[in-house]
Order: C-alpha cells, then sequence, then structure tokens
C-alpha cells in the first residue's frame, strides 16, 4: 500500500487537510512537496469515499523579515510590516507584495491540478475568527512560558505575553512586545533593539488584542488554528518537526490550554536542489514557476510524490539526472498500461500523478525529442511519428509539446555548453587525442554504415557490435564518435543521433584520422594465456569460432622488433558467436617474426588448443 493510502487507512470520519505558505518571495520548487503530499492525501481519502476538505492558508499576517532577492532597497523600509500592507513590487498589479507572490505560487496549484480551498490570514484576523482562541491563549500565558521552557528548552520572561501588535504609530508588526493582558487590552512596546532585521519605533501603548489588531506568534497561530478549525490532518517540513520545535510546541500548547490532540502530522523530508535546500526571499534555488514551466504537470507531480515523506527529494537538473526522471516515468507509465505484473504501488503512483483522464498512448523518449529539438532541419512530429510506425493521436501530440517545450526549457535555462548537441562542421581539435583502437573503430564503423538500415536500433546495434569486433569498450567506442561529431565524451543515444545525420557526413568525418596499424593491434591484443582463459570462461556459451592469421607488413630494421631481419608483428584473431547471439573478436598477440614458416607454425599451434579449449 502506497504511503498516501496508508495514512487514508488511518482516518474515518469527516477530513480536513490544511497547508500554508508565508509569501516573503517567490516560492521555490520545495514548497511544492508540503502541497503535493496533502493533495495526494486528499485524493486517497476520496478514494475512500470519506467527506474531505483541502484548506491551504497564506500567512500574509507575518512580517516582512528578509528583503526579496533583487528588491532589496525597494522594501527595507517596509521590514517588520504585516506582509499584507507592503506594497507589491515596482511594476505589480497586485495590491500587496503577498498577493504579488501567492498568486504566481497558487498559477503551479492550476497547473498541477491541486484543488485546494484558500484563504488569507488577514481575513482570518480581522473577522474575529480568532478572537476567542487569542484570549484564552493570552490568559494562559503563563502555561504558554512553560511549554517553551520544558518542550524547546527556551526561556521567556514572566512578563513575556504570546502575541504581536500592529504599532500605532509606525504600522510594524515584527518589532512589538507585548508585556501585559487585561482581559481587554494588551500593553506593548514596538521596540528598536527587539529583532535584527526591522527597528521599532519605540512607541507604547495598549490596544485591544482583537479584529486584526495583532497576531500570534506562528507556533501559536498553529494552536489557534487547530482549535478554531476542525483541522484533522497537517504535515509539516523537517525543520519543524524536529523534536522539541515548532510543531511540538503547538502541540503542547492545543493539550495544556484547549485539552484537544493535534492534527495528524505527516512529518516530511526538504526538497533539495543539487544538494542543498533552498529560500524562497534569498533567491536561493529553483523557483515552483519556474520548475513547472520547465517540467510537465505530471513529471513534476511525479517526481514529489514516488519518494516516501522521510525521504529527501534531490533534484538535478543536469542532463544525465533529466533523462532518468523522464526515463523513470515512461517505466511507470509502461508497467502501469502494458504489464499484468505491475505492483499496486506503481500503478497508484503513476495515478496519482496524471493531471488529467487519459487512456494509454505512445510516450516520446525525452532524450530523443531533446536530440531533435537541436536538430532544426527535423521535423519533430515526422521524427517520432517514423518511431511509432503511425500517426499521433492528439493525446500523443499534446504529451510530445510538452516534452518538447521541457527540452527547449532545459536547453535555455540549465543545460552547459557540454551538454548541448553542436553538430561539428570541421573534425574538433581535440579528435587527435583518439587512440590507434578509437580511430579503427570509426574506420571500421564506416565500412559498415553502407549497408546498415537508418533506423535508430539497427544503428545501435552496429555500434555495439563493431565495438565488440574491434575490439574495444563500448565506453570508448562512443566516446571516439561523440567526439568527432560533437566535440564532447558523451552524448545522446548515439544510434538515434546517426539516423539523424547525412551518410556521406558520417562517412567522410569517420575516416579523416588516420592510425597506425601496429600500435592499433598493440592496443587491442592480448596474451595467448589471456585468451585461453576468457575462452574458457565463455566454453558453454560459444557457438562458433573462426580464426584469421595477420602479419603486419615488413618493418624497417632495428626499433626493437628485430635483430639482423625484417620483424613483423604477427597476431591471429578469433570471431567467436555465442549463445546470445552477440559475436565478440580476440585479437591474440603471438609476437615478432622474420620467417612466414615460423609465424605459420605458431599459429597452427594456438588455433589447435583454442579450438581444443572451445569444444
Amino acid at each position: 500500500m502506497l504511503w498516501c493510502d496508508k495514512i487514508a487507512a488511518q482516518v474515518e470520519g469527516e477530513q480536513l487537510i490544511n497547508d500554508s505558505k508565508t509569501p516573503s518571495g517567490r516560492a521555490h520548487v520545495g514548497a511544492l512537496r508540503g502541497v503535493l503530499i496533502h493533495d495526494v492525501v486528499f485524493r486517497a481519502i476520496q478514494a475512500r469515499g470519506l467527506p474531505v476538505r483541502y484548506t491551504f492558508g497564506v500567512d500574509d499576517y507575518d512580517p516582512l523579515d528578509e528583503l526579496p532577492a533583487g528588491e532589496e532597497e525597494f522594501f527595507r523600509p517596509y521590514l517588520g510590516a504585516p506582509l499584507c500592507q507592503v506594497p507589491p513590487p515596482p511594476g505589480s498589479s497586485f495590491s500587496d507584495i503577498s498577493e504579488h507572490y501567492i498568486q504566481d505560487f497558487f498559477s503551479v496549484f492550476r497547473d498541477l491540478n491541486v484543488e485546494a480551498e484558500t484563504y488569507r490570514m488577514r481575513d482570518i484576523y480581522r473577522s474575529g475568527q480568532f478572537n476567542g482562541a487569542i484570549d484564552d491563549i493570552l490568559r494562559n500565558a503563563a502555561v504558554v512560558r512553560r511549554v517553551y521552557k520544558e518542550v524547546s528548552k527556551s526561556e521567556r520572561a514572566d512578563n513575556w505575553y504570546p502575541f504581536q501588535t500592529v504599532c500605532e504609530q509606525c504600522g510594524r508588526i515584527g518589532t512589538t512586545e507585548v508585556t501585559d493582558y487585561d482581559g481587554r487590552e494588551v500593553t506593548y512596546t514596538c521596540r528598536p533593539d527587539l529583532v535584527t532585521w526591522a527597528s521599532g519605533c519605540g512607541y507604547q501603548g495598549k490596544v485591544s488584542p482583537f479584529d486584526g489588531k495583532g497576531k500570534l506568534p506562528w507556533k501559536l497561530e498553529w494552536t489557534a488554528k487547530w482549535k478554531t478549525f476542525p483541522i484533522t490532518i497537517e504535515g509539516a517540513g523537517k525543520d519543524h518537526t524536529t523534536k522539541g520545535g515548532s510543531r511540538d510546541v503547538a502541540a503542547a500548547c492545543l493539550r495544556r490550554i484547549f485539552n484537544q490532540a493535534p492534527p495528524l502530522n505527516i512529518p516530511y523530508e526538504f526538497f533539495l536542489v543539487g544538494g542543498a535546500k533552498m529560500s524562497s526571499s534569498k533567491g536561493l534555488g529553483v523557483s515552483a514557476r519556474d520548475m513547472a514551466d520547465f517540467l510537465p504537470p505530471e513529471i513534476l507531480r511525479f517526481v514529489m510524490i514516488r519518494t516516501q515523506p522521510k525521504q529527501p527529494v534531490n533534484f538535478s537538473p543536469d542532463e544525465k539526472s533529466i533523462i532518468k526522471i523522464f526515463n523513470d516515468f515512461d517505466r511507470f507509465h509502461t508497467r502501469t498500461y502494458r504489464d499484468p505484473q505491475v505492483s499496486e504501488d506503481d500503478k497508484r503512483v503513476y495515478q496519482l500523478a496524471q493531471t488529467t483522464l487519459a487512456d494509454d498512448f505512445y510516450a516520446a523518449d525525452f532524450q530523443l525529442v531533446a536530440t531533435i529539438a537541436q536538430l532544426p532541419h527535423l521535423d519533430l512530429i515526422g521524427e517520432i511519428e517514423k518511431r511509432k510506425g503511425a500517426a499521433l493521436t492528439a493525446v500523443e501530440r499534446r504529451q510530445l509539446e510538452r516534452r518538447a517545450q521541457a527540452a527547449r526549457y532545459w536547453l535555455e535555462h540549465y543545460a552547459s555548453p557540454e551538454e548541448r548537441i553542436v553538430l561539428q562542421d570541421t573534425l574538433p581539435n581535440r579528435a587527435a587525442e583518439l587512440t590507434a583502437s578509437q580511430r579503427a573503430f570509426l574506420h571500421q564503423l564506416a565500412a559498415r554504415l553502407p549497408d546498415i538500415p537508418q533506423d535508430d536500433n539497427a544503428l545501435q546495434a552496429a555500434l555495439f557490435d563493431t565495438a565488440r569486433l574491434t575490439p574495444l569498450a563500448p565506453a570508448r567506442a562512443f566516446q571516439a564518435l561523440y567526439r568527432t561529431l560533437l566535440d564532447r565524451d558523451s552524448g545522446p543515444k548515439a544510434g538515434n543521433l546517426l539516423a539523424f545525420l547525412d551518410r556521406d557526413f558520417l562517412l567522410h568525418r569517420f575516416r579523416e584520422l588516420s592510425y597506425d596499424q601496429a600500435a592499433f593491434w598493440q592496443e587491442t591484443s592480448i596474451s595467448r594465456e589471456e585468451f585461453d582463459a576468457w575462452l574458457t570462461e565463455h566454453r558453454d556459451q560459444s557457438k562458433q569460432v573462426t580464426t584469421e592469421a595477420k602479419l603486419l607488413p615488413p618493418l624497417p630494421l632495428g626499433e626493437g622488433r628485430g635483430e639482423g631481419a625484417s620483424s613483423r608483428l604477427g597476431v591471429v584473431e578469433y570471431v567467436i558467436e555465442l549463445d546470445d547471439s552477440r559475436t565478440h573478436m580476440r585479437r591474440v598477440r603471438l609476437g615478432e617474426f622474420t620467417d612466414q614458416a615460423a609465424f605459420d607454425a605458431v599459429v597452427d599451434a594456438c588455433v589447435e588448443r583454442a579450438l581444443l579449449i572451445a569444444s
């Protein structure tokens, strides 16, 4: 059972799920983790047939306590004021800073099909809905002080009251300290030195704490929410749910003041970008809006919900990681629709990631789409239809356009120069660093290329076959390919790339680098003992063995290859077909010879032994 269904199975009766956000800057993508965790729990409870609501609060009565990145000078005079009373950034059409940032965040909700009912804390306070909880909490200030000391080891002065008024003189809320409550009014001072990020005006006065004249510290605000509204489920991030942390303080106050149990918690880990935690106001990390512009909604939901809440999600926008995300999603898609043995968890993750109802469809490989997007002479739809073998449906066209948009966004915003595909008009200088065996691989590939169909899979298979017959490790073979074509050491699926390029261009490019035959043989040959061991290991798999003996042309005297006569390097090449239908080549080094008869004798003995082992 998936984690959200386990949570849904624990509850009975009517449920109210709640979450909230302080809109002090552009919401980073990490803020979506809590949103989507609560959303899938909401959906899981709905699936059980229980009455359930999902509400999302805007904590716009919090003070502006940090300067939004890039707008420091404009907002500096408003530090300490309630967010809902701070103007928006210059040029914004919204009424205040909180609306400017939260509406950007809510646009992502719509993209992800998150159907939460939203509310604003300014309205909760000003409408008087918290008046009763505020009165009870202020009358029990001593209890709150004890909770702080016992739960979070935090000392509060005997005259500290858990409330912040809006200063009647300067309008700040983050700089006021309440020191008394007489049942009708609180006594407060707007202190210049209360916090480091804002300076109070020094005003002292008395004011009613009700109807929006001030607010509770957010730990107690949590308590007031749980008391005032029938919230049954509300999770919190790792930073709030550590032992003695904010959640523990709020829950303890709820129990001691109101004799009420807190809602079910769903503690969850951070969403990291490149291993780093993000900050909205400091502009650190990727914003939720940017990420929603990048990833298709079902992919973004998938990234967030497939991981257990208590495990961190570490997102990295590098090429390898992005391709893996799409490939993982496609595997879940394939299992859901085409694998009768699909696990219920995998199927459930895929279903919960969806934003629209759809039947099975052909999903274009993201790496292929990203490759085509960088080759402007190609028709994306035509190339994908060619691989599907039929016209794309309307659903498939929409899915393809989402992936093409993601590829273009990645290329523009995240791809490093080394990750972009730039077909080199001339042979790159770094190609000169390729070894003799890598150059020989390219020549052998050129020899085979005219007979290979212009098909991704056929070309990919031919590349591996050619590497095995060189022989050369696949990684080294593909490095040679990418370096000569793209001036990179890695790249998109090579079979796809070759299928898009002109054959004459490829033949010319692969033959441009000459290679030394002796160096090639030295790099790729093994001793007779090494070959005997390899053949023994694969004896039960070998179906057919063919051989060919080869001698280099005569070499000059000296150079360590013979004394008194021309010395020639000799090898015997074994082509072995294994029962997996793959053909391998092993080049065995026999030594240097001045006499053909001596070479033939060594070859005969070597071949006879090999055939004996193979049989």
